[in-house]
């Protein structure tokens, strides 16, 4: 099984045009080595409350003593089992060993008194050296400057990871650059411009913050490659290892927090949104019905909010005023707090069922989308916040899709253009106009149920839509070599860089991931559902 559950882009420019690759020095040992080590603290932990309720039931059941047979009891026959496999040792088969001076001895021996040689040739036991090969793996980890790196968490074989993609727009190729192990399954993914924990005057980044099932929040850099463990961590596993730093006996590890607190998260991470005015400040929301504001330049959460009675699931900072957040979540209302007043009552708005999604206008930042689990699209105008959530009156709601509608976009530089993806496998776009939506294009892309729908970062490939699901498989459409699309926003577009020809014919265009390599049973899992390329659709 595979399934990509979030999606994100990279603008242009912000990639390094060489990404390093990992270093294991001695420090990066150490730090790993303390990593490792609140992980299996954690099992351990889990191990041993799991023994202690297996004991109490164990205890409970067993008043009685079970006799076989031969009038022995089970007891007895273990004993003498045991009596008989004594000579092997097995209790002690997994132990580690000890050298002469006491010490364990591990698998790998040598591992942290091993010597580090910079390169190749210092190294006296290589002999064939690699300069050629070397040139052409830091040929193959090249992006260009009209790149856009796009980023898909998925699951695969109950395996998570991140894959980072290099999309070549003008060469209609999307490719694996490198991808990233994840602790858990991966909920949602954040692109960060800050760069954390380095200098302070060098503050430009390139990062990305990963939310899980687990509480914590993990921090990559995607400008190395190959690395182990994530740069920062925002949560109690970053406290832990705080504690360790510097202590010359490891202090017990603090048992989890299970209800919310101030500090951290205590559920799953369900929505990630930076801030791009305050480029330090990255907001999330969980399932234990709170929102925190982190400082990337700390690595604490600086802030914490309950404004929500159930899992808080989306999150969007205003365009403009940079300290207003908007949140949606399972109690069914939307709440554009400003950041600046904890304690004051934020307005709030209310729907009909479960929120999925929120977003900005990002061409009208005084209006707002709201997406449910119902299929709905609700179009709001902040500044007319109800007094009570169940007398909110949005602009226009649409009927958008038969079932919940997990994700929309709307871009940031065409006027009225929004894409809307669905658990019904559809994806449709629209054109909104002042008298309401009108749909455009609808089609089933072959991704299964539709998890994500993106458009492109930057205005030279503005009308590419990024569209992911179920199946674990990606497409980035170019949305411009659409008839449709080309008819209803050539009026829109006549102006600007991105002007369409209506009376032009073109060649659609929509560049899949291994397209070639995917499975006869997915192409017909696709003809079932109504079309094995995805091209059958309704055009307006």
């Amino acid at each position: 099984m595979s399934m990509i559950t979030a999606t994100t882009w990279v603008p242009r420019g912000f990639a390094a045009p060489f990404p390093t690759k990992y270093a294991f020095d001695e420090e990066e040992y150490s730090r790993i080595a303390k990593l490792a080590k609140l992980q299996l603290e954690d099992a351990e932990e889990d191990l041993e409350e799991a023994q202690e309720e297996e004991k109490k039931i164990t205890e409970s059941s067993s008043s009685k003593v079970e006799v076989n047979g031969s009038g022995k009891s089970k007891q007895q026959d273990d004993e003498e089992i045991d009596d008989d496999l004594k000579e092997y040792d097995l209790e002690h088969y997994d132990d580690d060993l000890e050298d002469t001076n006491g010490d364990p001895v591990a698998m790998f021996t040598n591992t942290k008194s091993m010597m580090y040689y910079q390169n190749d040739e210092e190294d006296p036991y290589i002999t064939l050296k690699d300069d050629e090969s070397e040139d052409e793996d830091r040929e193959n980890l090249q992006i260009l400057a009209t790149d856009n790196l796009l980023l898909a968490a998925r699951i695969e074989d109950e395996v998570a990871h991140l894959e980072c993609y290099v999309y070549e727009d003008e060469a209609d190729n999307l490719y694996v650059h490198h991808d990233i192990m994840l602790p858990a399954i991966p909920l949602a993914v954040e692109w960060l411009d800050f760069a954390v924990g380095k200098a302070a005057g060098d503050s430009k980044g390139n990062f990305v913050a990963v939310g899980t099932m687990d509480p914590d929040i993990e921090l990559w850099d995607l400008d190395t490659v190959d690395m182990m463990y994530p740069s920062a961590i925002l949560g109690q596993g970053a406290e832990d290892l705080q504690e360790d730093k510097g202590a010359s006996k490891p202090k017990k590890k603090k048992k989890r927090s299970k209800g919310p607190n101030d500090a951290y998260h205590t559920d799953a991470v369900l929505s990630l949104a930076a801030n791009r005015h305050h480029r330090s400040l990255l907001a999330s929301s969980s399932a234990d019905k709170t929102i925190k504001l982190w400082d990337l330049n700390t690595t604490k959460a600086a802030q914490s909010y309950s404004h929500h009675t159930d899992k808080v699931c989306a999150l969007a900072w205003h365009p403009t005023e940079s300290t207003v957040l908007l949140s949606g979540s399972y109690d069914r209302t939307v709440v554009a707090k400003d950041m600046r007043a904890p304690a004051s009552a934020p307005p709030r708005w209310g729907v009909e069922s479960d929120v999925e999604t929120v977003k900005w206008d990002p061409l009208d930042p005084n209006y707002f989308y709201i997406s449910t689990e119902s299929g709905t699209l609700h179009f709001h105008d902040a500044r007319n916040a109800p007094s009570k959530p169940e007398q909110s009156k949005p602009v226009w709601t649409l009927a958008a899709h038969s079932e919940a509608l997990s994700a929309f976009d709307v871009n940031p530089f065409i006027p009225g253009y929004l894409a809307t993806g669905s658990v019904d496998k559809t994806v449709k776009l629209w054109d909104i106009t002042p008298t309401g939506p009108t749909q455009v294009v609808s089609r089933d892309l072959g991704v299964g149920r539709v998890f994500s729908t993106v458009f492109a970062p930057d205005r030279e490939v503005g009308f590419r839509l990024a569209v992911a699901g179920s199946k674990g498989a990606v497409r980035v459409w170019d949305t411009s070599t659409n008839r449709a699309i080309r008819t209803a926003f050539a009026a829109k577009t006549a102006d600007g860089p991105l002007k369409l020809d209506a009376s032009k014919e073109v060649e659609e265009r929509m560049v899949a991931l291994d397209e070639d390599s995917e499975s006869d049973s997915e192409e017909g899992e696709d003809e079932a559902e109504g079309g094995a390329d995805g091209w059958e659709s309704m055009e307006e």
